[in-house]
């Protein structure tokens, strides 16, 4: 569904309307105005209109439709296609969720298309009314509002995956075993939140630098301002630190599995010592046990009045002897 669709002039808000068309034609007919239409997981038959009037190029306008596309720039003849995948913590359930938003950049237009409850739109629209200044650059300005909006989130979300990395270490290497339980199960699932990070913030680094002009490539992206170029390269920053903390991340959960798995293997051979140790002890009264229940008429000290009180102090003689060897050694 269209959300919202106006028309920007001089930096402020002149009109809105229902009809694309129109719109367009009045932000072409002054030099300083644009048209931003606002859409929300749209269908097919809404975004046709959207595309026939500002002429998008019908692979982006699929790559729009169907959604769950990697963060990229791709560069057409009448317009410019932008993908950016916003990261938001729920910290409810300590849990990473994606949105989608797409834009569109043209002459005097700009198309925001969202997949979602996930996406920072609503929230960059409201700051750039209340600042002219920044939102009289045009179709520009959305663009970088958005990308910055976008990766500062990313930096909240760095933040607090780095706080829950901090609990899930002091939960394995806590010297109770209360603890152990599950505990591999929820450093896999964090595995895949930091997983599911890298996707959204590592491609953004390429159209990024493209935007900023810092890439192998320094040629003028179109339908964007020249000189919003440093902008650009303080969001590349910032998605640059982003990805190095996730990096980090990445790198500290796997070892934390791995030292787990470690842990467990430990205490499995404990384990395994002491039923061992255990098993040996009831091995000397089972052994003594039998050899006298063999029932052979010939044996030795059958007949001997303190044959048995003898045998039994031999077997605890030697279960002492074994408990103190082991007990030495840590195995009990």
């Amino acid at each position: 569904m269209i959300f919202d669709c106006a028309i920007y002039r001089d930096g402020h808000r002149t009109d809105s309307s229902d009809d694309p068309a129109k719109a367009l034609r009045e932000a072409r007919a002054a030099d300083d105005a644009f048209v931003w239409i606002a859409l929300h997981d749209p269908t097919p038959a809404e975004f046709e209109e959207v595309r026939k009037v500002f002429g998008l190029h019908p692979l982006a306008v699929e790559d729009a439709l169907k959604a769950h596309q990697r963060p990229k720039l791709e560069v057409y003849d009448d317009s410019l296609f932008v993908v950016l995948k916003p990261v938001f913590y729920e910290s409810s359930r300590d849990e990473v969720s994606t949105g989608e938003v797409m834009l569109f950049l043209g002459d005097a237009f700009v198309v925001t298309v969202r997949h979602g409850e996930a996406s920072p739109l609503p929230e960059v629209r409201r700051r750039l009314e209340a600042d002219p200044d920044k939102l009289r650059h045009g179709p520009t300005s959305v663009l970088y509002a958005v990308a910055d909006a976008t990766v500062d989130e990313y930096l909240e979300v760095a933040t607090e995956l780095g706080t829950d990395l901090d609990e899930l270490e002091a939960e394995v290497f806590s010297p109770s075993d209360a603890g152990s339980r599950g505990t591999a199960s929820r450093i896999y699932l964090f595995k895949r939140q930091v997983l599911e990070f890298r996707r959204a913030t590592v491609p953004l680094a390429v159209p990024l630098t493209r935007l900023s002009g810092t890439g192998p490539s320094t040629a003028e992206v179109p339908f964007v301002d020249a000189a919003a170029r440093p902008f650009f390269r303080d969001v590349n920053d910032h998605l640059t630190r982003v990805n190095e903390s996730v990096e980090g991340l990445d790198r500290l959960v796997s070892d934390i599995l791995s030292a787990h798995l470690a842990q467990m293997g430990v205490r499995q051979n404990d384990d395994m010592r002491k039923i061992s140790s255990w098993a040996a002890m009831a091995a000397i009264p089972t052994l003594i046990a039998g050899i006298y229940g063999m029932n052979f008429e010939h044996m030795p000290e059958l007949r001997w009045v303190w044959g048995y009180p003898t045998v039994v102090a031999v077997m605890l003689a030697l279960e002492v002897l074994l408990y103190r060897n082991f007990k030495r050694r840590g195995w009990l």
